[in-house]
């Protein structure tokens, strides 16, 4: 184990120490700590998007230190230790790639490595193809990931019209939705809407981040467009916002 890593393991144990440890550190448990692991992976996530390589250095350290101390919290209730979880990671790469790590030739497509990863599932218990799909993603990965599961047993449309005939229902039956039913039909519009993107091999959750970064984009070059003609964009009709749309969008070819 390399210096810096037996360095921070040890941080840890100090801070979770019983005794000389840290107040907030010794109160956490997995349920108080899992929101900031969830956080740090998408402040990586933001920092490659970004491109700062400075930045992901720090982000990537900080997602780390989610890893140790999780594995800290097992490894005091007697479950398991940092040095396990690295073994149980270990294992399962050299498993995924018999291609590199066994006796299989050839190259790792998407089809093996799927089977792959239900051979996984079955023998680890799982008693359905959607097994093992985290409640916690964020919904639009989910759904992805649900329906990309459903497809590999051929529970899929066949063409494209069965999807874009469905959205169009759903889009009515949302429309006629009481108050009560609104929200379930709102979310069978989406659950189609990432079946469409999915099956043109849009990935759902970064085709929207790419659309709100657009818009926030957009909107805020709207904005400043409009006080360098000395407006207050917020009193201006939807007409004459769309005219200051439309500058920016001609703008951007």
């Amino acid at each position: 184990m390399s210096d810096q890593l037996s360095r921070l393991l040890s941080i840890m144990a100090r801070l979770r120490d019983p005794e000389r440890g840290c107040e907030w550190d010794r109160a956490q448990d997995f349920a108080t700590i899992a929101p900031y692991t969830i956080e740090e992976a998408y402040e990586v996530h933001d920092a490659i998007e970004r491109g700062d390589m400075g930045d992901l250095r720090g982000e990537l350290g900080d997602l780390l230190l989610q890893v140790v101390f999780h594995a800290r919290m097992a490894e005091e209730a007697g479950h398991f230790s940092f040095e396990d979880v690295a073994a149980a990671i270990s294992d399962k790469m050299e498993a995924r790639h018999p291609h590199i790590f066994g006796a299989e030739t050839g190259t790792m497509d998407r089809v093996r490595w799927e089977d792959i990863k239900a051979a996984e599932r079955k023998s680890g218990g799982a008693d359905s193809v959607l097994s093992g799909v985290a409640l916690a993603l964020p919904a639009l990965m989910r759904s992805d990931k649900l329906q990309s599961r459903a497809a590999r047993v051929g529970f899929e449309w066949h063409d494209m019209q069965g999807p874009k005939a469905k959205l169009a229902e759903e889009l009515d039956e949302l429309d006629a939705a009481s108050d009560e039913e609104r929200l379930i039909e709102a979310g069978d519009v989406l659950f189609v809407a990432v079946n469409i993107v999915r099956r043109y091999g849009v990935d759902a959750e970064q085709a929207l981040r790419a659309a709100n970064s657009k818009f926030e984009r957009r909107f805020r070059a709207m904005e400043h467009l409009a006080s360098e003609d000395g407006c207050d964009f917020a009193s201006l009709s939807l007409d004459e916002q769309e005219t200051y749309w439309q500058r920016v969008k001609g703008s951007e070819v």
